[in-house]
């Protein structure tokens, strides 16, 4: 009961924030967004902004995960606050902090996803895909690569979990072997959901043949 009630107070507390900060990015009040941010990271999580922008996804996960169990209310108040960070930093042109905030969002977002996490203030998948948007002129880095091939298997995108297995083959980055395992695992799919993620059956077959071939 105790556990509820702090994550229904915390759900209301960033709710009201993400509108806070709405209305001073609508006063053109960045700097104090900003301030009003990292203020509420440290508070809430006893982070800063600069911090939550230099760990790592994983390690991350690892602070908000007691006996186990990720926090997840947590890790999403995170990521909520890290996207609207983001959006500021995009309206302020500072293009570096933009990127370093929008990936820490997208990683902890599909972090949500893959552990099945109920929305409660934002929706990790509707969230994915706007960092996914702003972040396509840039060049992600190899281990967000890897989570996205998760997530979009997960998701039944298999086309697109391809088209990144591809990229990371070529550039020597995942092995021949880690790359059969994610076909073999589509291949256990319906022919129905294999064509709906846009792979058929016989395409998934066809990369096996080649990865054999070498």
């Amino acid at each position: 009961m105790f556990q509820r009630d702090y994550f229904m107070r915390m759900i209301e507390q960033m709710t009201e924030a993400v509108g806070q900060i709405m209305n001073l990015r609508r006063q053109r009040k960045h700097e104090e967004a900003l301030l009003y941010i990292d203020d509420l990271l440290e508070k809430r999580f006893r982070l800063s902004s600069k911090l939550v922008r230099s760990l790592s996804d994983e390690d991350l996960m690892k602070m908000m995960t007691t006996n186990g169990v990720a926090e997840t209310g947590q890790l999403e108040a995170i990521a909520v606050l890290t996207a609207q960070e983001a959006r500021l930093y995009d309206d302020l042109r500072r293009v570096d902090e933009s990127y370093a905030a929008g990936l820490k969002a997208l990683q902890l977002f599909v972090r949500l996803s893959l552990l099945g996490a109920e929305p409660a203030i934002m929706d990790p998948r509707e969230q994915i895909g706007k960092l996914l948007k702003k972040l396509s002129p840039y060049e992600l880095p190899v281990p967000t690569k890897r989570l996205l091939i998760e997530w979009h298997e997960a998701e039944g995108q298999y086309d697109l979990a391809e088209n990144i297995m591809h990229e990371l083959l070529e550039d020597r980055e995942l092995n021949p072997e880690e790359a059969e395992e994610v076909y073999r695992r589509m291949l256990l799919q319906s022919d129905e959901r294999l064509r709906a993620g846009g792979l058929p059956r016989e395409e998934v077959e066809q990369a096996l043949q080649a990865l054999a071939k070498g």
